[in-house]
């Protein structure tokens, strides 16, 4: 008996070591939707998960729920462990669950999982079947969906009567019309091939459509696209984004031979800028007449429409959904039209007292305008009385102009991201003056990506559509504590949010708060536009569009990190959208060689394609319009590749990887290797190197790092050129992640000899941009040497920075001009010599970027650490 007893003590001891053994996260989502799709970005310690096999994910009762996880990075070369993963999973009604991991967890496995093929023989396709949801595309189809059947019956199978929708005609599933002089020009669409997606798995699988709109007329170039289709398992609804690239010619002006001097590939053809007397510049050629996704719906007679607009109420503006609802007519169209001013009042502008009006969406039946409002929610449903389809497009209002279309005599359903209704987009410039130095156009080769969302369904209420289309117009935001994201150091020594240092948070909060008032107040809205932000606030006006410098997106997804609010994820999200299309050079680009057919032909047909621009994935410079003006150093892919680790979005990595493929070229020479193109390229191409471990650009790295070590022997310990003060964080954190991934005691050396500079030598050429953006050096200086006199010195720079508490919070503001007066009472920044400065807090975010977002979050940190050392010290002295 007391043998048994005591086995059975060492029995329980040990299941309670073993339980002790399990670790845990904590998840939150934010604006939660019960069954929605979630997918999150976790990232962990160096050291501390070596596999993704023993994870499962908890829910608020403790009950194991069904997830499906994804290996990303892991820290490679430094060490084998995982650095990122994705867990994909269904919301339930709570808020809050718990990701477990232990290398004895066998987590559950999916008992009816999602079954596809992909053949991509000449006359082949995919099918896909999540369970209540068969959907196929043919390779020879119509451009989109061919044939999509519901299992109403609950037998499992799908016959030809439970078909819901099929493929429009002529190749008119995927459309980009173009127009021109000679007329509209239709589009025909090919899909040339079909991959699966990193993230697919037996609960949620991803394929990506790569195709190409062909048109008729010869001097219209051929255009790519992609569409990514996400299915769910067990679902009757996918997600849809659909990316076009504009290829057209935008303006008029006479084409020279020759490149501009900002980013001239050679010395000889150089353009001049001086040719303001071409009227051409301001004279629209190739315009995008209207583009879209179109599907057939086969359903019953007598058909119900629904769509829900907006109404404001109060004096805030709350958003009020009213249900539209009518019967379908049998002859003509019911249309959602969603504009906006600069459709409505192109020459309308914000006050500092009176935001922008000229929203407007008008319900349209029979040609007659049966309801309106100033904004539409931005999704239709047309049903019978046994089933029905829905469709839905993210951000309607904030990127218009958008429709929503049911046509009864084509029998079509018609999500239009360009609306064929209105006037067409025209690329041509506003004016003939420089612009960031310029006269030029660079709109042939950005792109745009358009979110939908499709809900195939039996008969079912109109909340129950408008929940299951919340999944996408509405998405709920999930996270992981503030502290693990800092815990992890996947972005160095960051601290999370908190209210230990309120006057240098506020410093933060209150800037990107300020912007979204901006974005609201002054409509930084529009298909080409939203996501952007204007940079310099003068006299109660904006001026000139960031386009992203310097990596403002990646400001908003680190504060997003630290804080878990779900304002910020869609700040950066829709930041970083925009950016990787708008603000990026995607065209002419050549297809990549993959090997996939029999013939091979195929290959000597791709070595005879034409080969790419060498500017692709470059970037656009800030300027008074997004592409009249480039620069070779204008590119910042971390937030991008951000946007791909927290939302599993892997656009994100593929458009940096552009970026990483022209360092590889080097199609600036030495020029490309000096200066702030070597310091920023060092940067981003840490992070694709990171992100993809690709050898090709580890050696790029590789070999620019040691350029940067070589030039700063003969610069006496400073690293960065005396012009270029401000690109401190650029090799700061560049460096700082590069000895994170391989230990390279040299680049130790030369981070600490160049925080003994900054220390001894401020670097004052750019006033506050460069001499705040030292602080961050110093701290890395701290870091690795464990000399205090760095971090003291880092503390007595930020002084400056620190700002009081507003008498209100940013919603209770009522005009900008009160907002703006109220934030410069509270800062304690410098004036230029007694004028305004660009680095006021009343500024947007691109000189932000230097003096505040990448100095803070790790000033912080280090300030956390020394009051720990204090209170030990005391503690031990007592």
């Amino acid at each position: 008996m007391k043998t048994r007893i005591i086995l059975l003590m060492l029995l329980f001891q040990i299941v309670v070591m073993n339980a002790g053994t399990i670790k845990q996260i904590p998840i939150k989502i934010e604006n939660n939707i019960a069954g929605a799709p979630i997918t999150i970005g976790v990232p962990f310690p160096i050291g501390e998960l070596a596999s993704i096999d023993h994870i499962r994910l908890i829910n608020s009762q403790g009950k194991e729920i069904l997830s499906q996880v994804t290996e990303v990075t892991t820290w490679k070369p430094a060490d084998a462990s995982v650095k990122w993963i994705w867990v994909f999973f269904f919301a339930e009604k709570s808020s809050e669950y718990t990701l477990e991991y232990d290398k004895d967890i066998q987590p559950i496995r999916i008992k009816q999982p999602i079954i596809s093929t992909n053949n991509m023989r000449p006359q082949g396709g995919i099918t896909v079947n999540t369970g209540p949801l068969f959907f196929s595309i043919n390779k020879l189809g119509n451009g989109f969906l061919d044939e999509v059947k519901l299992d109403l019956n609950k037998d499992g199978k799908f016959s030809s009567d439970e078909l819901i929708s099929s493929a429009a005609e002529n190749k008119r599933g995927s459309f980009l019309d173009i127009l021109d002089e000679s007329g509209i020009d239709f589009s025909e669409a090919k899909i040339n091939q079909v991959y699966r997606e990193k993230g697919s798995g037996p609960m949620h699988v991803i394929f990506r459509v790569e195709g190409t709109y062909l048109y008729s007329k010869k001097d219209n170039n051929s255009s790519p696209f992609t569409i990514r289709i996400h299915a769910y398992a067990g679902k009757s609804y996918i997600r849809v984004l659909h990316t076009l690239t504009y290829t057209g010619v935008p303006d008029k002006h006479k084409v020279e031979k020759g490149e501009h001097s900002n980013i001239a590939t050679q010395g000889i053809d150089i353009l001049s800028e001086d040719t303001a007397n071409d009227p051409g510049w301001t004279q629209p050629n190739d315009q995008i007449s209207g583009s879209g996704l179109t599907l057939l719906y086969h359903l019953d007679n007598n058909q119900k429409i629904q769509t829900p607009i907006y109404e404001s109420t109060g004096p805030t503006g709350d958003l009020k959904v009213r249900l539209v609802e009518m019967n379908g007519s049998p002859t003509d169209k019911t249309k959602v039209i969603q504009t906006g001013p600069k459709q409505n009042d192109p020459n309308g502008s914000s006050s500092p007292t009176q935001p922008i009006s000229g929203f407007e969406a008008k319900v349209i039946q029979n040609k007659m305008a049966m309801h309106k409002a100033e904004k539409a929610k931005g999704w239709i449903d047309i049903s019978d009385a046994s089933k029905g389809v829905a469709i839905g497009i993210k951000n309607f209002f904030q990127e218009y102009p958008k429709e929503l279309e049911i046509d009864p005599k084509t029998g079509t359903i018609t999500g239009y991201i360009w609306p064929s209704d209105i006037d067409p987009m025209s690329f041509e410039r506003e004016n003939t003056k420089l612009d960031g130095e310029m006269l030029g156009n660079f709109a042939q080769g950005l792109a745009k990506t358009t979110e939908f969302i499709y809900y195939f369904h039996e008969k079912t209420s109109a909340k129950d559509i408008d929940q299951v289309m919340d999944y996408s117009l509405k998405s709920p935001v999930a996270h992981a504590s503030s502290e693990w994201y800092a815990k992890s150091k996947v972005y160095g020594n960051m601290a999370p949010f908190s209210k230990k240092n309120p006057e240098f948070e506020n410093a933060l909060q209150y800037k990107y708060d300020w912007w979204i008032f901006n974005q609201n107040w002054e409509s930084w809205y529009g298909m080409f536009n939203y996501g952007d932000g204007k940079t310099y606030y003068h006299d109660g006006k904006w001026f000139m569009w960031q386009n992203n410098e310097p990596q403002a997106d990646f400001m908003f997804w680190t504060n997003f990190m630290r804080t878990g609010d779900a304002k910020y994820y869609y700040a950066a999200q829709n930041m970083s959208n925009h950016t990787m299309d708008v603000d990026n050079i995607h065209w002419p680009k050549k297809r990549e060689y993959i090997g996939d057919n029999n013939e091979s032909i195929d290959y000597w047909n791709y070595e005879n394609e034409p080969k790419s621009t060498p500017y692709l994935g470059i970037g656009r410079r800030h300027g008074n319009e997004h592409w009249t003006a480039l620069l070779s150093a204008h590119v910042w892919v971390e937030g991008w590749i951000a946007s791909y680790y927290l939302t599993g979005d892997v656009r994100g990595l593929d458009v940096a990887k552009m970026t990483g493929d022209t360092y590889l070229n080097r199609i600036w020479e030495d020029h490309d290797l000096r200066g702030r193109r070597l310091y920023l390229s060092i940067l981003n191409l840490v992070e694709i190197y990171d992100a993809t471990k690709l050898d090709k650009y580890k050696i790029e790295l590789d070999e620019r790092v040691q350029i940067l070590i070589s030039l700063q022997k003969a610069q006496g310990g400073n690293i960065i050129l005396d012009r270029y003060g401000y690109s401190q964080n650029y090799v700061a954190q560049g460096l700082h992640k590069y000895l994170q991934l391989t230990g390279d005691k040299e680049v130790k050396n030369a981070l600490i000899d160049h925080a003994r500079w900054v220390l001894e030598v401020p670097p004052l050429n750019h006033q506050m941009e460069s001499y705040l953006a030292s602080i961050y050096p110093l701290l890395i200086g701290y870091e690795l040497s464990g000399n205090k006199i760095y971090f003291d010195e880092a503390c007595k720079r930020a002084e400056v920075l620190k700002v009081s508490k507003l008498e209100k919070s940013s919603g209770d503001f009522l005009s900008q001009k009160e907002y703006s007066e109220a934030l410069l009472k509270v800062s304690n920044l410098p004036s230029d010599e007694g004028k305004p400065a660009i680095w006021d807090i009343n500024n947007g975010l691109r000189v932000f970027g230097w003096t505040h977002a990448y100095n803070i979050p790790y000033l912080l940190y280090w300030m956390d650490q020394q009051t720990q050392i204090k209170t030990f010290s005391k503690e031990i002295k007592l």
